[in-house]
């Protein structure tokens, strides 16, 4: 053992080049690991701090006891407690202080005329609570709300709203309301809750635009006295509470907020980034692998002398593991501080382009630095172990032959297999997406074409380089001819290259074809159910937004230039114990303004007991026409509702439709969430466009949108979406493009010789330039073609997956544009890869080079 490692220390001494692609592998593949797990570990560690805040006066939260929750949505919708029990609390042994907290969804309007917030975090209004331990924020500057219209707002929302005391502005509620800034407050200490907004009104004025009726409030705050426990106190006002009504700790409630951030955000978001660290140390892999696959090869002769000498197979295998053990260690290591970094350059950044990552120190736990450097070491480990046994595996007579590479890859059990594992992952695939729709199953069939596609590799790249580098020939001549038949030399090498692009190009294609075909879907939903000419809404992503006044459609269709507008909100109830969400709307106008598709019964006189249901809704609820439906809302009420129509679409209507009469006895704060307008025969767009701007503008000035408008808004999150993945996956082209430049960079060494006589037999310094280049995008278009037909063919995996799953209906798109814009990526990272090795060949020393065994 203490021979095979002084065996490698002395070769990594002598070759630390050959390493240093490896090394950066490694490395970054480790560092987006950590730092994904620090910043996770941060993100937990702040949200735990800043609701820990937000309660930490409060021992004990009154609310009501059963929420109802529709898909989707971790967060049910509660019914509001009456404001009279904070008499009856405050009697209660034990409770020193009690006060109702109003909230509920408010815009502010900045001074630029912009709504402040409401890209993902919530936007919020509320009472502003007296007792400074009951109120999660502390006032800063000014003083508490006192009269109708004063407010006082956090810091940061001032700030990025360029707003200060005594500026009067809108707070969208979602009606307007004129208010005016007369305080500023912080929280724990900092100028707001991470990029959550927060407007403190008067008790009245938070009744009167939060509620729909005075005398009620989201929650009641309870502080304990002294000695007494959050528990004991809980202990105390179960008793005396109402029956759907129940109290909780101050801890309990913390806890439940932090555990919706985390379903709700954290975990997807902190999932998302190690599917991407995944990737990119799966792209490492192929990277790792060849590097060790080539300098095993390159040490044939070494290897073979170590064995005459009588070394065993055991003590050559050893050594090549150790160098890998010691690059893997040493790259890992590096890699945790590099992990730290990126969560601290993370931290950094987020606030400035207004993703919610709270200030405070980073969270290092022992799991977040372990698991990276485990993670690495065994995947450079394990890429390195079939080298290394092929290492040992070395005959002594090999000492007699001239060195030689591996080029047994395009062997017939290979194809064979290959093309088994392609039609089994087809079999298995259209079984999952057409047969038998099964997300499971289509999974599957797409891990087996990824695992095909690289058993074929070697296989497919013979045929593959003919092809692509045919032009070559005649294009560049001599050069292109040597640069081609190079790339053939050795299929194995070429296919490990060209993997590790290839997957990093196919996950890249597969979110572009996903993405494009979630905008087409988009597109053609509004095309299909959207029959009126312009849209109003309010952007809003997430929690944020305050939605739209309920009285804004009916202004718009008093307007001379509407024939019909119609406003859909929102509400919430159990059907058959399960919760849906309702569509509070006209239904006679929704049917004119909206594609409803086929309509049983009628939507004429829904009335204060009638509901239209979709017919995917009325199959698994076993309704029909006439049939009774009995509904239960947040309030606690159940009411029975006779099936008055049953219509085919649900894309915009949603599934469940009432109209606002039925609606008005259990809603709490109303909101349209949007509103459509038609306008009369012979009215422009522009000219209707405009009237409605000025009607809207008088309701908080919410956005006008023609329907193409509308379409490409409501897609606007999925180009965001794309934007982060395609910078995530930089990593892993970055990765890629390492691996082919190390790859060029030990096949230049290993074809010193060869490079010197073709020197001196008249090459120039620039052909050879070019055909090490040339080659090198070979390499690259191999891998970029692959990795566009894997990937378009996992996108529509995934979008027929998904139409599958959902009831709603997926369209498959492939933008031409965007994934030829992939296609020229790959293909300039191929040739910048090969810049360095080609510079490096063409300063080899003509006489050297030929000298060199």
């Amino acid at each position: 053992m203490n021979a095979s490692v002084r065996l490698s220390a002395s070769s990594l001494r002598a070759h630390k080049r050959r390493f240093a692609g490896t090394f950066l592998a490694v490395f970054l593949g480790v560092a987006f690991l950590a730092g994904t797990l620090v910043m996770g570990d941060t993100l937990r560690a702040s949200f735990d701090t800043m609701f820990g805040n937000a309660t930490s006066g409060t021992d004990a939260v009154v609310r009501s006891a059963d929420a109802i929750t529709t898909p989707g949505e971790s967060e049910g919708v509660r019914e509001p407690v009456a404001t009279d029990l904070v008499g009856t609390i405050e009697k209660v042994p034990g409770v020193a202080a009690a006060a109702p907290n109003i909230q509920g969804a408010g815009q502010l309007i900045g001074r630029n005329g912009d709504p402040i917030g409401g890209q993902g975090p919530p936007t919020l209004a509320g009472n502003w609570i007296s007792d400074p331990e009951l109120n999660a924020y502390r006032l800063a500057d000014g003083h508490a709300p006192r009269g109708p219209g004063e407010v006082v707002i956090d810091r940061g929302t001032a700030e990025r709203g360029d707003l200060k005391i005594g500026d009067t502005t809108t707070l969208r509620t979602p009606d307007p309301v004129k208010v005016t800034v007369v305080g500023l407050a912080t929280f724990g200490g900092e100028d707001g809750m991470a990029q959550v907004t927060f407007t403190g009104m008067t008790r009245a004025d938070a009744e009167k635009y939060l509620t729909a009726a005075p005398g009620e409030a989201a929650t009641i705050q309870v502080r304990a006295g002294p000695g007494v426990s959050q528990q004991e106190l809980v202990d105390e006002l179960t008793p005396v509470l109402p029956k759907g009504v129940e109290a909780i700790t101050g801890q309990e409630s913390a806890e439940e907020n932090t555990d919706m951030i985390s379903s709700q955000f954290l975990s997807v978001f902190t999932t998302l980034l190690l599917v991407f660290s995944g990737v990119a140390l799966l792209v490492a892999t192929f990277s790792i692998h060849n590097t060790f696959a080539i300098v095993v090869a390159q040490r044939t002769r070494e290897n073979a002398l170590l064995r005459a000498l009588g070394a065993s197979r055991r003590q050559v295998t050893v050594a090549t593991l150790v160098e890998a053990s010691a690059v893997a260690v040493i790259a890992s290591a590096a890699g945790l501080a590099g992990g730290i970094g990126i969560a601290a350059g993370l931290q950094a950044l987020f606030p400035a382009i207004g993703f919610p990552f709270p200030e405070g120190d980073l969270v290092i736990s022992g799991l977040s630095m372990a698991l990276p450097l485990a993670v690495g070491v065994v995947v450079c480990l394990g890429s390195a172990l079939l080298p290394a046994v092929r290492a040992g595996r070395t005959a002594p007579l090999a000492a007699l032959r001239e060195t030689a590479v591996d080029t047994s890859g395009a062997s017939r059990t290979r194809a064979v297999t290959g093309l088994a594992l392609i039609a089994l992952a087809l079999g298995v695939t259209l079984t999952g997406v057409l047969a038998s729709p099964s997300i499971w199953l289509a999974a599957t069939g797409a891990v087996l074409a990824l695992i095909a596609f690289v058993v074929l590799g070697p296989v497919a790249s013979t045929t593959a380089v003919r092809v692509l580098g045919g032009p070559l020939d005649r294009l560049r001549g001599v050069t292109g001819g040597l640069a081609r038949r190079n790339a053939l030399r050795s299929p194995k090498r070429t296919a490990a290259t060209a993997s590790a692009l290839m997957i990093g190009v196919a996950v890249v294609s597969l979110f572009t074809v996903f993405g494009a075909s979630l905008k087409a879907t988009m597109d053609q939903t509004v095309a299909r159910s959207f029959a009126g000419d312009v849209a109003i809404s309010t952007p809003s992503f997430g929690a944020g937004g305050s939605g739209l006044s309920p009285r804004l459609a009916d202004a718009v269709q008093r307007l001379p230039e509407v024939d019909t507008a119609v406003g859909l909100g929102r509400g919430v109830a159990e059907v058959d114990g399960k919760g849906r969400a309702l569509t509070v709307t006209d239904p006679v106008a929704l049917e004119r303004t909206f594609d409803l598709g086929e309509i049983r019964g009628s939507m004429n006189g829904l009335g204060a007991d009638g509901i239209a249901i979709t017919e995917n809704e009325a199959g698994k609820q076993h309704l029909k026409t006439g049939d009774k439906a009995r509904l239960t809302f947040t309030d606690g009420r159940t009411q029975t509702f006779t099936v008055r129509a049953v219509y085919g679409r649900s894309e915009l209507a949603g599934d469940y439709v009432i109209t606002r009469d039925a609606w008005a006895p259990h809603r709490t704060q109303d909101a349209d969430t949007l509103v459509a307008v038609s306008f009369k025969d012979g009215v422009g767009t522009d000219d209707g466009k405009a009237a409605v701007e000025k009607a809207a503008a008088q309701y908080g000035n919410p956005e006008v949108q023609t329907r193409d408008e509308y379409a490409q808004s409501a897609a606007g999150g999925i180009d965001m979406m794309l934007t982060l993945v395609y910078a995530l996956l930089a990593l892993a082209v970055l990765i890629a493009l390492l691996g082919i430049a190390n790859t060029l960079t030990l096949a230049i060494h290993e074809r010193t010789r060869e490079l010197g006589l073709l020197r001196a037999v008249g090459q120039t310094r620039s052909q050879l330039r070019a055909m090490v280049r040339w080659e090198s995008i070979l390499v690259a278009a191999f891998g970029t073609v692959g990795g566009l037909a894997l990937g378009a063919f996992l996108g529509w995996v995934l979008v027929e997956a998904s139409d599958g799953a959902s009831d709603s209906a997926f369209a498959f798109a492939m933008p031409p544009l965007q994934l030829t814009v992939v296609a020229l990526v790959g293909l300039t990272a191929g040739a910048l890869a090969g810049l360095r090795p080609a510079r490096r060949a063409a300063r080899l020393d003509v006489l050297r080079a030929i000298a060199t065994e």
